[in-house]
């Protein structure tokens, strides 16, 4: 009788959690499903995601890829968000492992400032950075929008936590059979710290690509456009044309919802390992 009730307590908790993560998913992809519906539906019709059912149509899809000229938006914000994901990584990767494992003077305080720096707004950095890059002679040009995040509070700190998680006994066998210290990073920690990596990059490249702060203020050359600029673009001049606008989302939403469709067993991992050891 016992184990028939434990059984069945069981059995509904499971259905409980299972019901649970349902609504949960329901609520998250709701919005998503509408502004696809909406973006399905024609445009001369009153905005509604039940006229998509009726009558749906890849008209618009077409017209805004055209009128936003999505194919330069796509190779400024995919050049930009690429770039900054590889310097982002390899700089986070430097750091991250000179803040795990080396031993030298100032480290914690410089490990407590990178993170008292995580919640400083890069809004707040503006005027300073735009001053360097005009003294630079980058504004209206591709390093004005890669160099001032070139490197991350967040990175360092997650690809610093990963790898203090990693035995050093590692480093040690790989220290007895000769090799130096760029190769113990290069060949031994690394590698065993891809989900960090995986992670590190996925979080850069989402964030340059979906940045509209910094192509707005450094960059105003129309061949500088990003997909966010275009999103804007399209916003200020057809307001009122509700399923072109969703055509446009949609289409900005597409590389970064494969990307993350490819990663994302990573990404999982990388999050869920990183420790916060001291």
């Amino acid at each position: 009788m016992i184990e028939l009730r434990q059984a069945r307590g069981g059995w509904l908790g499971a259905a409980l959690l299972l019901a649970l993560l349902v609504m949960g998913a329901v609520l998250v992809l709701l919005p998503l499903v509408v502004v696809v519906l909406t973006s399905l539906a024609p445009s001369s019709t009153i905005p509604s995601t039940f006229a998509a059912l009726r009558q749906p149509t890849l008209a618009n899809y077409i017209e805004a890829w055209h009128r936003g000229r999505f194919l330069l938006a796509f190779a400024n914000s995919t050049l930009v968000a690429g770039a900054v994901m590889v310097i982002q990584v390899f700089t986070s990767a430097l750091a991250g492992y000179a803040l795990a494992r080396m031993r030298f003077r100032g480290r914690q305080a410089l490990l407590l400032m990178i993170i008292v720096a995580l919640v400083v707004p890069f809004q707040v950095l503006v005027v300073p950075i735009f001053l360097v890059l005009k003294w630079g002679g980058l504004i209206n040009t591709y390093g004005a929008l890669i160099l001032p995040t070139a490197a991350s509070g967040f990175g360092i700190f997650l690809i610093r936590q990963y790898i203090s998680t990693l035995p050093p006994e590692l480093e040690e066998a790989a220290a007895l059979d000769g090799a130096t210290r760029w190769q113990i990073v290069w060949q031994v920690l690394l590698p065993l710290a891809r989900p960090a990596l995986v992670t590190v990059s996925l979080f850069a490249f989402i964030g340059e690509w979906n940045d509209l702060f910094k192509p707005l203020i450094f960059a105003t050359r129309p061949e500088l456009k990003t997909v966010q600029i275009a999103l804007a673009d399209f916003q200020e001049q057809f307001t009122n044309n509700w399923p072109l606008l969703m055509a446009a989302a949609t289409i900005a939403i597409l590389p970064i919802a494969l990307l993350f469709s490819i990663v994302q067993q990573q990404f999982v991992r990388g999050i869920g390992t990183t420790g916060l050891k001291n």
